[in-house]
């Protein structure tokens, strides 16, 4: 039988307390090798909060890692070097440039509702409204107008 425990972890910094430790205990599964793997998994995304999945097999107690991407908006920050979006209307806490928000958009494109890169590129743009970020120094909603028009067709491909 199979059962599957769901978390948000820090990437690379799982730890056998809550919410993994508890719920594999029960079953028998060793917390600590699952932690392991987790963490060897999810170092890449250091610093970012990562959606995990442990689906363990309760009769011979073995257990699979699957890793989800972490949220548009936490690549966004981790690209613009902050930790958090803006506070204030008037803050702008960072800014990335339109290559890294392309490649943000390449590496979530099965998570978007965009089937192009340029509609993809769209909605990291529209992720970088919410957080407050600039796009090459610009808001992102002129680089939208800009994608519109077709002034970027040569990043998106």
């Amino acid at each position: 039988m199979e059962k599957i425990i769901s978390a948000i972890i820090d990437g690379g910094k799982a730890t056998a307390g809550p919410p993994l430790g508890p719920a594999l205990g029960p079953m028998g599964i060793n917390a600590a090798q699952v932690v392991a793997k987790i963490n060897e998994k999810t170092k890449a995304f250091t610093g970012m909060k990562v959606p995990v999945k442990v689906i363990v097999n309760t009769e011979n107690k073995t257990f699979e890692i699957e890793v989800g991407a972490p949220a548009t908006s936490e690549l966004i920050k981790k690209e613009a070097g902050i930790e958090k979006g803006r506070k204030t209307k008037e803050e702008t806490p960072g800014d990335i440039s339109l290559e890294k928000l392309v490649d943000i958009a390449k590496k979530k494109s099965d998570g978007t509702l965009g089937k192009s890169v340029k509609q993809k590129v769209k909605e990291v743009l529209g992720s970088c409204t919410s957080l407050g970020i600039t796009v090459n120094g610009k808001n992102p909603k002129e680089i939208i107008k800009e994608v519109n028009e077709g002034k970027h067709n040569s990043l998106l491909g």
